[in-house]
């Protein structure tokens, strides 16, 4: 319940504020949430009001120089989340009215900088914007590199496939350096010549070592500096936060991660359950992030708009303070750390039959690697594995008893190796390598799986609201596209059924081994929908589970920390649980980190492109093998082999004559050579340029499954003779679809 200051300290306190604050500025300040708080907040400001210590701010939009309907800006969420706004025009020298913007679903979230039509309302609690319609979106932001001139200069977009430049003034340059990457703002359309541009930050120099990423963060506006008032809170949580726990200091849990990981925030056990035949008890402890995060918080509200954390090769940019993420929250070796546990029986099948789950305090027993943990299953065990040798026998035989039942489940099992860009000193790509996927990997991935599954199942059973990790089944329209794929590799996959992982597995199965393994694993994984996560339960189609929720990663996304929230609630472990506020925005909250995810997702893959261009920029004119991973109107997207990067053979680079893009067969023929270029081909090209600022790779075709690229044959007359093989199937695909749609 939340507790309302007395009356001497809320009087004191308005006698510190400048100006009348309103009632809702009052409850956020005083972390004041719910009907009943409110109305008892509402009688104390009244009994102040009359004894002459508070005067209610009376807001009505004609007092304030607004009319009823006005044009408004919108300046972003405030420190609440809540979306506010200014006036398009104020003409008064006194401070315009801050406008909270009422939304309204039936139109799309506005932006930054969005110029609104709304209806404007006076309320005891401020201005607010009733919104009719979006007039103007925000001014455009550009990133690129600044170019400088006799009267002001040019940005040249640093964005893959842009081709736009901006003009700058001198008074809008910041005074920027030739060459420097530097973040603006548009202010003029193109007119007359380039449009018009406002540089609003100087980033330095682009060349400079690890600035990769940095670019990335800017372009996709991920937030890289924590505020000092969240430093300021991190820094002052205590070490161990007080509160009654399950004494787990007994329990042999360690942690395994990637060697050079910071942040631990998961630690296993197992060993052979008593009570059932080879069966085992597994526990999976998370650090308990909420403990420390509290709802409303300094912490908590910069975490929600973070979303998550952001991996690059050269940095984490993290969702919380290292205070938290590298120290009081993570799972260190030998230090007590406050822990929310699950408790596993798995029996001899690999299923679980039961869950129990604690809130307690655990002590690490080691810090392992994935490669130190599959050496000891290996049996090279060393001095930090060795004392631990039979507690990682358990975890691993748990480990195999449960491939029973994930070979009953059928989850979606694609085959995709990993890239790995590896920095050298000077912040310079050295190599890309695919990261091994180890047994080590697969054991703790399960577990955590089985953890997140018992997690939902808890919440669903205690009616608790969370949020849901939601897979939905691909549509109807990419099932097809993914069946014309394998029907020109030769494969089939069944029509007529309700889909199903298994009907994928069955047809990835096919292909393994085969040359086009690495095709359909692309095929089918494009055929997928994007994970999202949402308040209401549609299950996890690619796990193949009915119940999902994120429980295992509390430091790196706000979603694990809701499901943490909503524990606690639910078994009523004290009052850092689930606020009111939480649960009235929980559908928000799961569109804002869905979309967080996003960002962070293509941010990290520009990276990698940019990474990659950059390693490739000296071996312009070499050749490499690859394969055909993309056919588009304008040309081909090729995936060598060597480093797994992917570049364009533009349209234009395939001869003097025309191309004929068929979207169904994902193909193209050339009109006069017959030449028929499609999905999964074997090719070799040659660099011809790399792009790092933009992260693009251009080649050019020399080989098409050992066959060199020749320039078209002309024909007299008006016909030609198609070539056969890769034309005939393709017209076979096409005449098979034709007869299916007229049946």
């Amino acid at each position: 319940m939340t507790r309302l200051p007395s009356k001497e300290d809320l009087a004191r306190w308005l006698s510190e504020q400048d100006g009348r604050p309103t009632m809702r500025d009052i409850a956020h300040a005083h972390g004041i949430k719910g009907g009943a708080a409110k109305i008892d907040l509402k009688r104390l400001l009244a009994e102040l009001e009359s004894e002459g210590l508070y005067e209610r701010r009376k807001r009505r939009s004609r007092d304030a120089g607004l009319p009823p309907v006005a044009i408004i800006r919108v300046t972003g969420p405030d420190a609440q989340g809540d979306l506010m706004a200014e006036p398009a025009e104020w003409q008064s020298e006194d401070t315009p009215p801050p406008i909270l913007v009422i939304a309204r679903p039936d139109l799309p979230a506005f932006g930054r900088g969005d110029r609104v039509l709304a209806k404007l309302i006076a309320t005891k609690d401020g201005v607010h914007a009733h919104p009719i319609r979006k007039l103007q979106s925000g001014p455009a932001a550009v990133l690129g590199i600044y170019r400088a001139g006799s009267e002001g200069g040019r940005i040249l977009p640093i964005d893959k496939g842009a081709d736009m430049e901006w003009r700058v003034s001198v008074a809008d340059s910041q005074g920027a350096k030739d060459g420097e990457l530097v973040e603006a703002e548009q202010t003029a359309p193109a007119r007359m010549g380039l449009p018009r541009a406002r540089i609003l930050k100087r980033l330095g120099d682009p060349g400079a070592p690890r600035a990769v990423s940095l670019i990335a963060i800017h372009q996709h506006g991920i937030p890289d500096h924590f505020p000092p008032e969240v430093i300021a809170e991190a820094e002052a949580a205590p070490t161990l936060p007080k509160g009654k726990r399950e004494d787990l200091l007994d329990l042999p849990l360690l942690t395994i991660d990637p060697w050079d990981a910071r942040d631990h925030d998961d630690a296993v056990c197992a060993a052979p359950d008593p009570d059932s035949k080879g069966g085992y008890i597994v526990w999976v402890a998370i650090a308990d992030v909420a403990a420390y995060v509290r709802p409303n918080s300094e912490l908590d509200r910069e975490a929600r708009k973070r979303g998550n954390s952001s991996y690059f090769p050269d940095r984490v940019v993290p969702m919380l303070p290292d205070r938290l993420s590298g120290d009081l929250c993570s799972l260190h070796e030998g230090v007590e750390r406050p822990v929310l546990a699950v408790r596993l029986s798995v029996n001899a099948q690999g299923e679980k039959t039961a869950h129990r789950f604690v809130r307690g305090l655990m002590r690490s027993r080691a810090s392992l690697s994935y490669e130190q943990a599959q050496a000891a299953f290996e049996g090279q065990l060393d001095d930090a594995t060795e004392p631990l040798a039979e507690g990682l026998s358990h975890l691993y035989a748990a480990w195999h008893a449960t491939l029973k039942a994930r070979a009953a489940r059928q989850p979606l099992e694609l085959d995709l190796p990993e890239r790995k860009i590896i920095l050298g000193e000077d912040g310079k790509v050295t190599s890309v390598a695919f990261k091994d996927r180890l047994d080590a990997h697969k054991v703790i991935e399960e577990f955590m799986v089985m953890a997140n599954v018992a997690a939902a199942e808890e919440l669903i059973a205690r009616r608790s609201p969370l949020l849901f990790r939601v897979h939905e089944e691909p549509s109807q329209e990419k099932l097809e596209a993914l069946r014309e794929v394998a029907a020109g590799a030769g494969l089939t996959l069944a029509k007529g059924q309700v889909l199903q992982t298994r009907h994928l597995n069955q047809l990835l199965a096919a292909a393994e081994g085969g040359e086009f393994d690495e095709l359909i694993n692309i095929a089918t994984l494009r055929s997928m929908t994007q994970a999202y996560y949402g308040a209401e339960n549609f299950g996890h189609f690619g796990l193949a589970l009915r119940n999902y929720a994120h429980f295992t990663s509390p430091i790196r996304r706000y979603s694990d920390l809701i499901v943490h929230r909503s524990l606690i609630s639910a078994h009523k472990w004290g009052n850092d649980g689930f606020s009111d506020w939480d649960i009235e925005h929980l559908a928000e909250t799961a569109t804002q980190i869905s979309e967080t995810e996003r960002r962070s997702m293509t941010a990290e893959r520009d990276t990698t492109d940019r990474y990659l261009a950059a390693f490739m920029a000296d071996r312009i004119g070499a050749v490499f093998k690859g394969r055909i991973a993309g056919v588009a109107r304008f040309g081909l997207f090729v995936k060598m082999d060597e480093t797994g990067a992917d570049g364009l053979v533009p349209i234009r680079t395939l001869g003097d004559e025309y191309f004929r893009h068929d979207a169904d067969t994902q193909t193209l023929t050339g009109e006069r050579s017959g030449n028929v270029l499609g999905l999964g081909q074997r090719v070799v090209v040659k660099l011809s340029e790399a792009e790092a600022m933009t992260g693009g790779l251009l080649l050019e075709l020399i080989e098409v499954e050992g066959t060199p690229m020749a320039r078209p044959r002309r024909h007299k007359g008006k016909g030609y003779a198609p070539r056969k093989g890769a034309a005939a199937k393709a017209g076979k695909i096409k005449a098979r679809r034709k007869r299916e749609r007229q049946r």
